[in-house]
């Protein structure tokens, strides 16, 4: 969809809304979120509704709804005066909130190590496999997805269910925080390591477990260029727009 000149009109908004304000919005919250995964769409970047409405031809009510997911997500920030930007953790933002997942994590491993069943250690694995053919796609926002996703399981194996719920929200922020940071093409998260890790659940070693997922979670923080300067974008290129 081609947006010429930015500028709709307001019957073209209102067409669009009897369309299904659910369809929509999704929309918009997809091509946002694809485009912070891809690290085309750079932290701080200001996106106001008014852009949005021209950009999507549709109403602010429906824009509204996709910028309220999106910060309830922690992938945008609201700011009094300012509207919505791209969430921008700051370095001690970054440190915090992976010293809090590493505390959680270490609580869960040793739960992990005696509760998980078999089946739950071939779904680590198979997560293994698909995170592996994900990045060697170049589907960098599928393999993020992926590596949150083998962390939730270690958590659900471990039969917590309110440390699993925190765990659940570090994890969605430290996802954004690898898709804003982490330097395109490089992985934070080797697949041998959570290999291994699932290696050593299995084999009941609550001691290496916990000490290989400490290490783990310390290289992924390391790896982040947290300080980097961000270009000026074209918001209805990077969508898909143009």
């Amino acid at each position: 969809m081609k947006i010429k000149g930015g500028e709709t009109g307001p019957s073209s908004a209102r067409s669009a809304g009897k369309r299904g304000t659910g369809i929509i919005d999704q929309k918009i919250y997809d091509s946002i979120l694809k485009a912070v995964v891809s690290q085309r769409l750079p932290p701080g970047t200001k996106l106001t509704e008014a852009s949005l409405c021209d950009l999507f031809s549709v109403s602010r009510t429906i824009v509204r709804k996709a910028i309220q997911r999106l910060a309830h997500d922690h992938i945008l920030e609201l700011r009094p005066n300012r509207g919505a930007i791209i969430a921008q953790p700051t370095p001690l933002e970054t440190r915090e909130i992976f010293a809090a997942r590493r505390a959680i994590e270490a609580a869960l491993v040793p739960m992990s190590v005696k509760n998980a069943t078999p089946a739950q250690i071939a779904r680590l694995r198979q997560i293994v496999r698909d995170e592996h053919a994900s990045f060697h796609a170049g589907d960098y926002a599928k393999w993020i997805r992926l590596g949150g996703e083998f962390h939730i399981l270690i958590a659900e194996s471990a039969n917590n269910a309110v440390m699993t719920r925190f765990l659940r929200e570090l994890v969605s922020r430290c996802s954004l925080i690898i898709a804003l940071y982490q330097p395109p093409g490089k992985t934070s998260c080797p697949n041998d390591e959570h290999e291994q890790l699932i290696d050593a659940i299995a084999a009941g070693d609550t001691a290496q477990a916990v000490a290989m997922m400490e290490q783990h979670l310390l290289d992924i923080e390391r790896k982040l260029h947290l300080n980097d300067e961000q270009p000026e974008v074209d918001l209805a290129e990077i969508l898909g727009l143009k």
